[in-house]
């Protein structure tokens, strides 16, 4: 069978598209967005895979570096965190798990405006920032997803490393196939990473083994602080630069906390917001079905999916949260209009 016939039909006509692409180029610096997540890394790892079976160079980049709770993952080569003094030039780059110029730092940022680029991502938002070929497909769950699909259109049987990379990001964007994103193609996909080999039990084990004392301290203050606000329907938490500081823990650790907050019964939007500056905050949200937390995000400058976004908030922490609580409030109050429902 023609690895193209492995591949959805609705994912088909982008993934042939973006294996032509990357058969045209060289020298390409692969990044995602800055304080990479599981889908990022695992999109990263993949497109190194990738490109290293096509016998093009490449170049892995993030500014941030590597989260401490993925330092086991294997990568196909290192990951620089500086574009000064590259082993080469870069020609091309491959911009992944990314919409936004911004969120790729400021050196790529800066940098990008003379590359030619090509850009993969499923967040909802844009039609990508590529200059030679975009494929941003929000029905995929995962921007590893995706990948996969290039590496079938691209003739490469999804085993050993890169099987594993599309396991783990697929695995981190789907909750662990908890999200209302675990869609059959997604289950078709790992069902054949699996029959190939990729233990995907065992990279769950990993991703779950990997907490500190300082993420177990700083999760349990922070259940304690979690509070209800909407008489039950919205859960909010702030975390503030002294709650790291004397937990010992990162901001890294916070990861997956907000979904722990959408637990609560009753709740339809949970709300994280992380101080990470005197006027910088981040904030993320999560819901459950049709609740649109991409439109509270967008309003505040911010994106992401419809159950999962998060944006940024130049104010200090207490403004911060009067600000989002309202939109977060001001969306709610729309869709129960819409739907014609009294909460």
């Amino acid at each position: 069978m023609p690895q193209t016939e492995l591949i959805p039909a609705h994912f088909r006509d982008g993934a042939c598209r973006m294996a032509a692409a990357l058969r045209d180029v060289d020298r390409v610096l692969v990044s995602g967005h800055v304080n990479p997540d599981g889908d990022a890394v695992g999109s990263l790892a993949a497109a190194g895979h990738i490109l290293r079976s096509l016998g093009k160079e490449f170049i892995l980049y993030s500014s941030t570096g590597l989260p401490q709770y993925l330092q086991f993952f294997p990568l196909p080569g290192t990951v620089h965190t500086s574009l000064e003094h590259l082993p080469f030039t870069p020609r091309c780059a491959l911009l992944l798990d990314c919409g936004e110029p911004q969120r790729l730092g400021r050196e790529l940022a800066q940098r990008l405006p003379g590359l030619t680029s090509l850009n993969i991502d499923h967040h909802l938002g844009g039609d990508g920032m590529g200059s030679l070929a975009n494929w941003v497909d929000p029905e995929a769950a995962a921007t590893a997803q995706l990948m996969a699909y290039v590496a079938l259109a691209a003739g490469l049987p999804l085993k050993n490393e890169l099987a594993c990379a599309v396991a783990l990001g697929i695995i981190t964007d789907t909750g662990g196939f908890c999200h209302g994103n675990t869609s059959a193609n997604i289950f078709s996909l790992c069902a054949r990473l699996v029959e190939d080999g990729c233990d995907l039990t065992g990279l769950r084990e990993r991703l779950e083994n990997t907490w500190s004392m300082g993420r177990m301290r700083l999760w349990g203050r922070l259940m304690e602080r979690a509070r209800l606000e909407r008489n039950g329907e919205v859960a909010f938490c702030p975390v503030l630069l002294e709650d790291l500081r004397q937990c010992r823990a990162l901001k890294e650790d916070l990861e997956g906390f907000v979904e722990q907050l959408r637990r609560l019964g009753g709740v339809r939007v949970a709300a994280l917001l992380r101080e990470d500056a005197p006027q910088l905050c981040k904030f993320s949200l999560r819901s459950y079905g049709d609740t649109d937390v991409r439109a509270t995000a967008a309003a505040l400058g911010g994106g992401g999916h419809l159950n999962a976004a998060g944006g940024t908030l130049r104010l200090r922490s207490e403004q911060a949260a009067e600000v989002l609580l309202a939109a977060i409030n001001a969306q709610l109050a729309k869709e129960d209009g819409l739907s014609g429902e009294t909460r």
